[in-house]
């Protein structure tokens, strides 16, 4: 690691990232040429610290903080939150605190804050999101939580393994085809804003810490104060002070309240501000594929006796209609016009997987004896990725096979679906900055549901192996984004985010034994956590257990419109002009309206809208406000979250 360099580069590093303007628009230059005028122009060299001690120090430490939030907005919601953008903003600030108090004696430069943020971000997001779908899927299954080590590098491994995947993705996806990776970019203007002006710098962090003591409020309103009131033995109604719950559509259909077709208006500031980060276009689109399932498809499918049916044929525990029951029945359409989109898009550029496995290669052929490509000597090489997944896959492999007898060949072929998903997540993450990595989990349930049959665990565990790479790879390619446009060493980010992934899993596994130490404590009926993404998963494992024939046709009619509208849409978006694609709507955005709830579709929208009118209303203002104060409110209330199920778990609540 280097050492932190003298204030001369830090003030360079701070006018290299005022000036975007003055450096070249990437995307105007012809592709073959792109890596060799990033280098000349973008690339900070070794002129700036970037891998140092205190960033990394300082990042594994947020990101301990982090992945705890995201763990636990992951066993409320069923959703991941990105991190890097709060963690920028809290590096610098409590930095800028450390120097103030003359506990640091320089300033960090902007590559050790996105180096931070690296480290943060993996810690926060590769290494929670297997917590809260296949591993808290396997406690529903089984009612038995896994050993603590078998837990450990299981955990470990999957993150190890996205983050080695990713890596022969970057210089195609990242360095020739510019895909957006949106949540990098506003990790880069973030950092960029932070280190060229301070006035705006202190106005940021301002704001995120103001919205994230409102986040803490709102959330300790909502579920700390009753708890305290009822250890206290008080009554738990808190007059004005008590915070409405969601609320229902005062409709009726079929002769029945919006309730049970789960219609009801979002209250969660949480969602709300999620949806202002995500933006109107796909946020639009979940609100109307949530109007779709919940208020059309839901009634024609309870009125025509469907869930009945389902329930004859073990699919469904409750013939009733009910959001829970919908979903169940959504999600396969979501998952069909997710992967289908996906995969799409990536036959559009289908150039990216040649690319990709091209350089592959190279790890087998003689070495050669002058560098040719300056790059070559910055990225990471060929025999980190061969590495990585070599050992975490023997890990993965022999887990599968000790654990839960899955054999050694069907373990390989799960790396294999790892791999090939990974690239449509990853994908996709560029284009939309959302993951879908629920649907790629459920594309490996569908084949060995139709290979491995009448054994739930397998089809879980396997497919988890898709998602944990799928989210840890995205998170790999959104974090170099942002360093690729600061013109950071991707070698050293990919080392951070390595540092990363042993922070989060030190501190996220020890503390899932504390919030879920048995099957009660989440579920459905649980009190404490629904996840519902754990639901969903436990769902389909036992559905595919019993072979395809267990799926209502409606479910495989609904897979096959789900499909073709994905590939219609991605192909539109493709072909249609500038001007037009911004209207066409997202299949992702669609899609995952069918895999969530109705209110949390319309909780993106009211974010969406908010953000887009106070853009209208102060254009100068909203660039600056928007993501921190989002960030901040998400942020306060996990955290917030976090501690009240510690004090619950302790009996202190």
């Amino acid at each position: 690691m280097a050492v932190p360099d003298n204030e001369s580069h830090i003030e360079a590093a701070a006018e290299h990232a005022a000036g975007p303007s003055n450096l070249p628009d990437l995307t105007q230059v012809p592709m073959d040429q792109r890596d060799k005028v990033w280098f000349e122009t973008y690339y900070q060299g070794d002129t700036m610290p970037q891998l140092t001690v205190r960033a990394v120090v300082m990042g594994m430490f947020l990101g301990g903080v982090m992945s705890l939030s995201n763990l636990y907005v992951g066993l409320k919601t069923g959703w991941g939150l990105g991190v890097a953008i709060t963690s920028c903003i809290l590096s610098y600030a409590i930095w800028n605190a450390f120097l103030q108090a003359g506990l640091a004696k320089t300033k960090m430069s902007v590559l050790e804050n996105n180096c931070m943020q690296s480290t943060a971000s993996s810690a926060g997001s590769s290494t929670g999101g297997t917590m809260v779908s296949a591993i808290a899927a396997y406690l529903l299954i089984t009612g038995t939580n896994m050993p603590f080590w078998q837990l450990f590098i299981w955990t470990a491994s999957l993150a190890v393994l996205g983050t080695c995947i990713a890596i022969p993705m970057k210089r195609q996806m990242i360095n020739h085809e510019q895909l957006k990776f949106p949540s990098g970019i506003a990790a880069a203007e973030t950092l960029r804003s932070l280190h060229a002006a301070g006035g705006e710098a202190l106005q940021k962090a301002r704001a995120l810490f103001v919205s994230m003591a409102l986040g803490v409020f709102i959330k300790f309103w909502i579920e700390g104060l009753p708890a305290v009131l009822a250890k206290l033995g008080k009554s738990e109604s808190l007059g004005f002070l008590t915070v409405p719950g969601e609320k229902e559509l005062p409709v009726h259909i079929n002769g029945k309240e919006a309730s049970a077709f789960g219609l009801a208006l979002p209250v969660d500031p949480l969602m709300i501000a999620a949806g202002a980060i995500v933006g109107l276009r796909t946020s639009v689109s979940m609100a109307v594929g949530a109007v779709v399932l919940y208020a059309i498809l839901g009634p024609w499918l309870d009125d025509n006796g469907i869930f009945k049916e389902m329930a004859e044929m073990g699919a469904l525990a409750s013939p009733d209609v009910g959001p829970g029951n919908i979903r169940k029945w959504g999600l396969w359409t979501g998952s069909a016009m997710m992967v289908s989109s996906g995969l799409m898009a990536f036959a559009f550029q289908w150039r990216s997987i040649v690319a990709a496995l091209s350089g592959l290669g190279s790890l087998f052929s003689a070495k050669k004896t002058t560098v040719e490509d300056p790059m070559d000597a910055i990225e990471v090489p060929n025999s980190w990725f061969a590495i990585g997944v070599g050992l975490s896959s023997i890990a993965i492999v022999a887990i599968m096979w000790v654990a839960w007898d899955i054999a050694p060949y069907w373990g390989v072929v799960s790396i294999f679906f790892a791999f090939v998903l990974s690239l449509v997540a990853c994908r996709a993450c560029g284009e939309t900055d959302i993951t879908p990595i629920g649907a790629m989990g459920k594309v490996t349930q569908l084949f060995y549901g139709m290979t491995i049959q009448g054994q739930p665990v397998p089809n879980l565990m396997t497919a988890g192996v898709t998602a944990g790479a799928a989210g840890a790879a995205a998170d790999l390619l959104t974090d170099l984004k942002s360093g690729y446009l600061l013109g950071a060493n991707p070698r050293q980010q990919t080392i951070a985010q390595l540092m990363g992934i042993i922070a989060g899993t030190l501190v996220v596994v020890p503390v899932w034994y504390v919030l879920v130490p048995d099957a009660s404590a989440i579920g459905s009926e649980s009190k404490n956590f629904p996840a519902p993404a754990a639901e969903v998963w436990a769902s389909v494992a036992r559905l595919l257990a019993k072979g395809l024939d267990s799926l209502h046709p409606t479910i495989l009619t609904g897979m096959v419109v789900g499909a073709i509208i994905g590939v219609v849409l991605t192909v539109v978006e493709q072909q249609a002009p500038k001007h037009i694609k911004k209207w066409v709507p997202s299949p992702t955005g669609l899609g995952l309206a069918f895999v969530i709830g109705f209110s949390d579709s319309i909780a993106f929208l009211v974010g969406a809208v908010l953000a887009e009118l106070y853009k209208k209303v102060r254009p100068t203002q909203a660039p600056i406000f928007t993501v921190p104060v989002s960030s901040g409110i998400i942020a306060g209330e996990s955290i917030m979250g976090i501690v009240i199920a510690l004090l619950s778990a302790g009996g202190i609540l």
